[in-house]
């Protein structure tokens, strides 16, 4: 069971770092959400299921979905599509 804590914590870490370094919105938004359901899984692994679902429902559910409108309402879905088919 360590090993697999082990492994949750080096994808954290991994999602993390990867946020920082991507370029493209709607990329970080997905890592966003996936480390949010890591941390859900590691909060259950705590024996801390009300964290848990706090962690899947605030985190990967509302703040995504917020991120998911504010990309629409500024365009910044649809500009990234059409910028790449111009090049």
């Amino acid at each position: 069971m360590a090993i697999f804590e082990y492994i949750l914590m080096g994808f954290l870490i991994v999602c993390a770092i990867s946020v920082s370094f991507s370029k493209n919105l709607l990329n970080s938004i997905l890592i966003f959400m996936s480390y949010s359901l890591v941390m859900s899984i590691i909060w259950i692994l705590l024996e801390s299921p009300d964290l848990a679902i706090t962690e899947a429902a605030v985190g990967a559910g509302v703040t995504s979905v917020l991120f998911f409108v504010t990309l629409k309402k500024i365009h910044a879905l649809g500009d990234e599509e059409t910028e790449n088919d111009d090049e």
